[in-house]
């Protein structure tokens, strides 16, 4: 397997197939500009691929050589549970693309861990279930950070994880742990995710840190898309650039593109036009 597709088809189309196996890859986007939807549709879209080949050819097509559907799909969210995450969506992809690739995503609520040290009343966050009381006493031990990289080495090996969000870590941290241990989560995914051979995708608003903080968290993933508002005339367009990324950044500058106009359809986020240099 040379690369693992992101899901978005016509993306995947130009850097030949998707992301090269063993990638961090950072998503950073302004509020609205389509983040979000890139991470609802790459989870979508090749859990699509597991279930329901003919909804997967109709709105992605055929895989390119060399390209491989991941294993599996596993979202970790830290402050919403699943029906919200459907909901979510719901609203952005046609109801029968969500319902079909849904299904084969692992959702993972880690709001347990991360609103337990909060002012937050527990029922707001949590079922009062053995089940999760049995968590919260293994979560309180370890830390957040420490229960992530658990769940992350049990089941990151070969497949699609999707981290949402690093912004929900970065208003974590709090007195207990500084900016320093941010940056060395993503460096250590980086250096973890060689051997796993999968794909893992962070998400950070990168309205809600500083600019060298921003720097810090591209510096150390192997690629970061940035996603902006563009304004056009009378008319604002949602925009996605390739800061960097190891074995993809060379494919688009041979063919002279500098800028992605991205839409959101039926089947989620996609790419609606290609800046190139005249």
């Amino acid at each position: 397997m040379d690369r693992i597709p992101f899901g978005i088809r016509q993306l995947d189309t130009i850097i030949d197939g998707g992301a090269p196996p063993g990638s961090v890859v950072l998503l950073s986007g302004e509020s609205g500009a389509g983040s979000r939807e890139f991470m609802y549709t790459s989870a979508v879209v090749n859990g699509l691929g597991h279930t329901n080949e003919d909804l997967h050819d109709l709105y992605y097509g055929d895989l390119a050589s060399g390209a491989a559907l991941p294993e599996e799909i596993h979202y970790v969210s830290f402050t919403a549970d699943d029906d919200q995450l459907f909901r979510e969506m719901d609203r952005v992809m046609d109801e029968e693309v969500v319902e079909s690739g849904f299904d084969p995503v692992e959702f993972v609520d880690m709001a347990e861990v991360y609103f337990h040290t909060s002012s937050v009343p527990r029922p707001w966050y949590a079922e009062e279930t053995a089940h999760i009381r049995d968590m919260a006493g293994r979560h309180d031990r370890e830390g957040l950070f420490a229960a992530l990289g658990d769940y992350l080495n049990a089941n990151a090996q070969g497949n699609l994880v999707i981290l949402d969000s690093l912004s929900d870590l970065i208003s974590a941290i709090g007195d207990e742990h500084d900016w320093s241990d941010i940056v060395y989560l993503v460096k250590g995914l980086q250096k973890a995710a060689h051997s796993w051979n999968g794909l893992i995708l962070a998400h950070v608003n990168h309205e809600t840190v500083t600019d060298v903080e921003h720097g810090q968290l591209v510096d150390a993933a192997d690629g970061t898309m940035i996603f902006e508002w563009e304004q056009g005339g009378s008319e604002r367009a949602r925009t996605l650039v390739f800061k960097k990324f190891r074995g993809v950044l060379s494919q688009i500058e041979d063919e002279d593109i500098i800028r992605f106009e991205t839409e959101i359809g039926d089947a989620g986020f996609d790419i609606s036009d290609v800046r190139k240099i005249r």
